[in-house]
Formats: structure tokens, sequence, C-alpha cells
């Protein structure tokens, strides 16, 4: 049976600890499978105009694209590089809400994530995002420092 591993990255020094982890995690399981997913908080209860929302979308997958671009895609070529089976997807949203789902989705034994003091994804993530994602996740979620 495949062992399945989310890593939440964050495109900071703690997403690599996280991303590392999750490497010497993977060469113990053996049969293992890692999505990286990169989140882009997003809220969608701001109230815009049509044209806004437009533009909106417009900087959504932009974001997207630069996610995917500088942080996501060296993140999975790393590991393929290194022998691992290895996807990436990014997401909008509330940050812990999203990786919890996405591990449901994929049928995740395992949460990944870094702690960090430089902000991005730790500095969301870390206060009430943290306790979310911990006491709220449905598969077990191992913190990174």
């Amino acid at each position: 049976m495949t062992t399945k591993l989310v890593i939440g990255l964050d495109g900071a020094s703690s997403g690599e600890r996280a991303l590392d982890y999750a490497k010497r995690q993977a060469k113990l399981i053996g049969d293992c499978e890692i999505l990286v997913v990169y989140i882009v908080e997003w809220s969608p209860f701001t109230f815009q105009t049509p044209e806004e929302n437009e533009m909106r979308h417009k900087r959504r997958l932009e974001e997207i694209k630069t996610a995917t671009d500088r942080v996501v895609d060296p993140a999975v070529k790393s590991l393929q590089d290194d022998g691992f089976k290895a996807s990436g997807v990014v997401h909008h949203g509330d940050v812990a809400e999203k990786l919890n789902a996405i591990a449901v989705e994929h049928g995740a034994d395992q949460i990944i994530v870094g702690r960090s003091s430089e902000g991005g994804f730790a500095k969301r993530i870390f206060g009430s995002s943290t306790g979310n994602l911990v006491m709220n996740a449905s598969v077990p979620v191992t913190v990174i420092g």
C-alpha cells in the first residue's frame, strides 16, 4: 500500500526543512508518494465591484503561476531527481482548511509543515490556524522546527 505525504511549503527555509524531513520519511517508508502543496491565502468574503472581481481572478491566476514556478515545481523536481514519486498543487484559501481538504481529497496519511519566524506560510499557520490544522486535521500533522 502506497503511503501519501502532503508537504505544505511556504517558499522559505522552513519549507526546505519540511521537504528534507519528508524525504527522510519517504526513504524510511519505501512505497511513498509526496504531494507538494502551496496555499495562497485568500478570502472569498471581500466585497468588490464586477470589475474588481475580474482583476482579482487575473491576480489569482498570476499568483498560482508564480507559486507553481517558484516554489512547487522546483520542489517536485528535486523530489523526482532524488527518485521519489512526487507532484504538486497550488490553491487559494484558508491555509489550515485547504491543507486538510487536500490531504483528505488525495488520501494522504500525513501532513508535514515547517515552522519559521520568517513569515509566509508559517506566519499564517502558527497561531489560531496551527491549532485548527493540528486539532482538526483528518490525518496526523508533523510540524518541523
